[in-house]
């Protein structure tokens, strides 16, 4: 099974395109040491601005235009349009959404979900629809490396091993609803 993986991963990026090349063919600027997770291609690319090690993942919406359809029965010709710039070591969780003019500061982490309606300063953790912030940066680090396992560069079996050989170090939710 994990040959067979292997080899549709091979082919998928032979016969397709990276989507950070594609971004960049459109006008985004794009750091360096980044990963873009999410094939939602804008038509507005070129007003995208992201930093540094930033990893976007799968499903994130980034707007860069207004809801001007509601507008346009009394003009016409509406457009608007605002930048999104993201600062540098920015982590942008699975099916976010930011909105148009948004900039997002360094160090920051994008819970998975969150509507970005307001600007985020640096060194904080963002969640919720509208995001707001739930954690400083510092408190983040310190709260995920009591959970680290450094296990990242292993493969698969390795990896598994080592994860159930650290189960006391696997996070927990200890809140109820």
């Amino acid at each position: 099974m994990k040959k067979l993986f292997s080899i549709i991963q091979t082919i998928y990026r032979i016969f397709f395109k990276n989507p950070i090349t594609e971004y960049r063919k459109r006008g985004m600027k794009i750091g360096k040491n980044c990963s873009i997770g999410t094939w939602e291609f804008y038509d507005e690319a070129f007003l995208i601005e992201i930093g540094d090690h930033v990893q976007i993942t799968a499903g994130v919406k980034l707007f860069t235009h207004g809801g001007g359809w509601v507008l346009r029965k009394k003009y016409p010709e509406f457009d608007s349009f605002g930048k999104i710039i993201i600062g540098n070591n920015v982590y942008i969780g699975n099916n976010a959404i930011i909105m148009p003019g948004i900039t997002i500061g360094d160090n920051v982490v994008i819970g998975a979900g969150a509507v970005v309606t307001k600007n985020i300063p640096c060194n904080v953790i963002v969640a919720g629809n509208p995001a707001r912030i739930i954690n400083t940066y510092e408190n983040y680090e310190k709260k995920c490396l009591k959970h680290n396992i450094n296990c990242k560069s292993m493969n698969l079996d390795k990896k598994k091993v080592i994860i159930l050989k650290n189960e006391s170090k696997l996070i927990k939710c200890n809140n109820s609803l």
